[in-house]
């Protein structure tokens, strides 16, 4: 029965009734946003805020109502009128200056737009749920948040302004203010840059997101502030929670005789590590010895993080959600609190450690003819840095001399048995800085990949592949997949291997790419040419672009890069969050009596997932600390004269790469002598006048005329007659 108008008044309704009422309302008022109390003053029914709040949130989850923010709810519009409802859909936010942001979409190649309005608390980098609909007589989609499925992160770094009552922190790179009592400043002052955690986003007390201060860094300007300012943006706490650190401060350092005695004691075996000049954290060694058959025993030894780390402890669930160390120029931070990853954990010399193995043992024709998998306690003997073991296999003398010498020799072997098995030989060249005691470029240099660094990252690949093998081969076995983490590689998108083809052709190289294995052929045949011609190795960034992010995922389709059917990261726990998670999974099923241990498929993804987008995040803050230490050590270079190649071309200008130091500028089209025209897919450009043509790739002259730390930009100009 139809429920006449006004007799609802003073009444206290039901659920369904109330659902009703409400719905009634907004659609008689469809562009007015109205919060609980309103609704309950224009409808003057009996019902109190909670159950009007209840009612709204049911329509807002169906699709009936949109939540504003600040306790507003409006009227959905619906498919038809101007407009087109395109659906649901998920991505992640890319936000712009003026506070409105494009998102981009999961299921969509266009990126769709949502005014500031309707962003309804959404950040840069989050995940968000949106309602996309076609305005009428647009070519253009537009959007509007509608849940956020997943805040990149709630803490943020912005600038420190006193009011009389409260603090505003104005976030960097973003229009958006967030209000905070003074009592949580922290005593910042004007001007400082601080932290700034979000508490509540739809503040009831302030109109805008409310926060607390977590840190403040000090007055803007230092290096110091950058690279801290940097990790917060990526979403990476400086400092680990208290209950974390009390966790890790009660951890003895005694290893247990009880414990030691459940292990395989490798301790009187050969053992040494190789890392960096100034590696702390050791996660692994190799011991070596000769068997009574005459076959020869590799170890690699990886710490036993999982020893110290309890499944579900503060420490434990802190790793996860960093799932990562983060590596910038002048600084890592770190996965694990201090004391575990430069101590406890880590390898270092002339002390007892607990380790989780894989040992191999090898024949006379350095093939592995057995593998041992286990908890295990080794002695560190020797601790090599990568110059140091460069020295010994160069020199065939001193410490472990022999030792290095054979092991190197099958390392070799596992590497060129990679390839021929259809592994692509990508080595891209790693930035490093000099940096002076304020942490100050000196100088900048590419580091050079010998046979110590190959060596070790042969075993380590041995491992991982291995381990991997294994978990997978148990599936088998027991005719019922046994979940892991793998590392897994896709093949490349044929489309974009196709363009980079084309655009290799212009370049002289000519490429087959019908198949997965002969793209990698290709690839590997494009390294090889690059060794001897500078300008292809331009092509090779670009060629690691056609191919798929390497992720993690408890789905094992194989690592295409590596050429493995099955791999796995198992040899960095300490800074690794994954290697975690496989050594556990791996010691529940070592020993198998029945059936083995399965864990839950679902939460295992929901992990491998978050890893993943974490790893991405560590790699974004990686690469912006790299730019940023290029452009502040060019800072002293401008008004100099260097030699660079064309690195890329658009229609505004031309990116030149500096021989040497790889920095990267741009130079503007309005600021040279003549005017270009951009060739067919932006691969060469013709002076107007002159009709000088230029390739990527091909070598100028530039001047550094201006640098911009903020936006980590390098101004050039083509010197054409460096008289």
């Amino acid at each position: 029965m139809r429920r006449k108008k006004g007799n609802v008044k003073g009444k206290k309704l039901t659920s369904a009734q109330l659902t009703g009422e409400i719905l009634r309302l907004f659609k008689r008022h469809p562009k007015k946003r109205l919060n609980p109390k309103q609704v309950i003053r224009k409808l003057k029914v009996a019902n109190n805020k909670d159950s009007v709040e209840h009612v709204l949130e049911k329509l807002t989850r169906d699709q009936q109502l949109i939540n504003m923010g600040e306790f507003k709810y409006k009227l959905r519009k619906q498919e038809g009128g101007n407009s087109s409802d395109l659906g649901l859909h998920e991505g992640k936010v890319d936000m712009t200056r003026t506070g409105s942001a494009y998102i981009i979409l999961d299921d969509m190649e266009e990126d769709v737009h949502v005014s500031a309005k309707h962003m309804n608390t959404a950040m840069n980098g989050d995940r968000v749920k949106i309602r996309v609909w076609l305005p009428r007589g647009r070519r253009r989609p537009e959007g509007e948040v509608m849940e956020i499925v997943e805040r990149k992160t709630e803490h943020f770094i912005g600038t420190f302004w006193r009011k009389a009552k409260y603090g505003v922190v104005q976030l960097d790179d973003l229009t958006t203010e967030v209000q905070v009592d003074l009592n949580n400043s922290r005593n910042a002052e004007n001007e400082d840059k601080v932290v700034v955690k979000v508490i509540d986003w739809k503040s009831a007390k302030f109109r805008n997101p409310e926060g607390e201060v977590t840190s403040v860094l000090g007055k803007a300007g230092s290096s110091d502030i950058e690279m801290k300012s940097i990790l917060i943006k990526n979403g990476f706490q400086l400092d680990f929670p208290a209950p974390v650190m009390d966790e890790a401060n009660k951890l003895s350092e005694v290893l247990p005789e009880e414990e030691i005695a459940k292990r395989r004691d490798m301790r009187q075996v050969p053992t040494f590590t190789i890392d960096p000049d100034d590696a702390k954290d050791f996660d692994d060694a190799l011991s070596y010895q000769y068997l009574d058959n005459g076959n020869l025993e590799i170890g690699v030894h990886i710490a036993d993080v999982t020893h110290y780390v309890k499944e579900g402890t503060a420490l434990d669930k802190e790793a996860l959600d960093r799932s990562t160390s983060v590596y910038l120029v002048d600084r890592v931070l770190p996965m694990l609190p201090e004391k575990l990853s430069n101590k406890l954990c880590s390898l270092r010399p002339n002390e007892d450690k607990f380790t989780f193995s894989a040992v191999f043992t090898f024949d006379k024709n350095d093939r592995v003819v057995d593998r041992w998998f286990g908890k295990t306690v080794i002695h560190s003997d020797r601790r090599f840095t990568y110059n140091q073991a460069q020295e010994v296999l160069d020199s065939g003398e001193g410490d472990m001399a022999d030792e290095l010498k054979v092991i190197n020799r099958i390392a070799t072997k596992l590497r060129k048995k990679r390839f021929k098995e259809g592994a692509i030989n990508f080595e891209t060249e790693e930035v490093k800085f000099k940096l002076d005691e304020n942490g100050v470029p000196i100088s900048v240099y590419t580091k050079e990949r010998k046979d110590a660094h190959m060596l070790i990252e042969d075993f380590m690949l041995l491992a991982n592949r291995e381990v991997a093998t294994y978990m997978s081969e148990l599936g088998r076995k027991y005719e019922s997949e046994v979940p892991y983490i793998y590392r897994v590689h896709d093949e490349p998108d044929p489309e974009k291997v196709e363009q980079f083809a084309r655009f290799a052709r212009e370049m002289g190289v000519e490429m087959k790419v019908d198949s997965a294995q002969a793209i990698s052929k290709s690839y590997n045949a494009l390294v090889k040419k690059a060794l001897t011609d500078e300008r292809l190795k331009l092509l090779e960034p670009l060629a690691i672009r056609t191919m798929a992010k390497a992720a993690y995922s408890s789905d094992n389709i194989g690592h295409y890069g590596l050429g493995f059917d099955n791999y796995s990261h198992f040899t960095s726990p300490i800074r690794r969050y994954s290697d975690v998670l496989a050594h556990r999974l791996l010691e529940k099923n070592l020993e198998v009596k029945g059936q083995p241990h399965r864990t839950k498929k679902a939460l295992l993804e929901e992990q491998c997932q978050h890893i993943s987008a974490q790893e991405r995040r560590a790699n974004d803050a990686e690469r912006e600390s790299i730019k940023y230490k290029q452009v502040e050590f060019m800072e002293k270079h401008v008004g100099d004269i260097f030699k660079g190649q064309i690195s890329g071309i658009i229609e505004r200008g031309v990116f030149v790469e500096l021989n040497g130091n790889r920095c990267e500028g741009f130079i503007p089209f309005d600021t040279t002598e003549e005017p270009f025209e951009v060739g067919a897919g932006n691969l060469s450009i013709k002076g107007r006048y002159s009709g000088d043509e230029y390739r990527m790739g091909d070598e100028i002259t530039v001047k550094i005329i201006d640098t911009d730390l903020a936006k980590r930009r390098i101004e050039m100009a083509w010197v054409k007659n460096e008289n």
